[in-house]
């Protein structure tokens, strides 16, 4: 389970304020690529309102919901990054990931010291970290993982009540095998990312 291990290195050298990022939908066909940053007080330790806090993959949408309104009531700060799948087309999937985590640091409202980051490093003039599996051991890039989750989760399914056809509520974008059914009757939307290999109707 994740814990504080890394952010007390960093608030030990005199970090105070330690963002943990993630991003979500990376892998998606459709829909945005989301970033999260979260910065938790120094000194924090795992309360049993957030001791369920994991990599967003291992959580049910349920438990991602309640602890999602858990970290934003107990971080210091946190914030949301979102690129469009126009954007990602534009520029690739590599570049906007790291955009997203870009303009959610940005919008902490906080200049944050450390960055603590689930594998990547982004450009951005404070000192950072990638971990490995950093969403599995972090309590902070964990956190982000469930902002980040949430929020392209919401979008996802919000865009369901325009796009009907292709079950976006159901995959939230991914290349599910009705996903790629209703491609193949339909033709991508405005929502799908036509420089991902599947999209294209040629492409199936």
């Amino acid at each position: 389970m994740p814990d504080f291990y890394w952010e007390r290195q960093c608030w030990r050298d005199g970090y105070e304020l330690v963002a943990g990022i993630d991003e979500a939908g990376r892998g998606a066909l459709a829909g945005p690529v989301v970033a999260a940053a979260v910065v938790f007080r120094p000194g924090s330790r795992l309360s049993s309102r957030l001791a369920a806090v994991d990599d967003s993959k291992v959580l049910t949408h349920a438990t991602r919901v309640r602890l999602a309104s858990e970290i934003r009531a107990r971080a210091a700060a946190w914030s949301i990054g979102v690129v469009e799948a126009d954007v990602i087309d534009e520029i690739g999937i590599g570049p906007s990931n790291r955009l997203a985590m870009e303009i959610a640091v940005e919008g902490l409202g906080c200049a944050a010291q450390f960055l603590l980051l689930d594998a990547f490093t982004c450009e951005f003039g404070a000192p950072q970290l990638g971990l490995i599996d950093g969403d599995a051991i972090s309590t902070s890039i964990a956190a982000a993982s469930i902002l980040a989750k949430t929020e392209r989760d919401r979008i996802m399914r919000e865009a369901h009540d325009h796009h009907r056809v292709y079950g976006f509520d159901r995959h939230v974008g991914y290349g599910t095998a009705d996903h790629l059914t209703a491609l193949r009757a339909h033709g991508p939307c405005i929502l799908h990312r036509r420089t991902f290999r599947g999209v294209l109707i040629d492409q199936l």
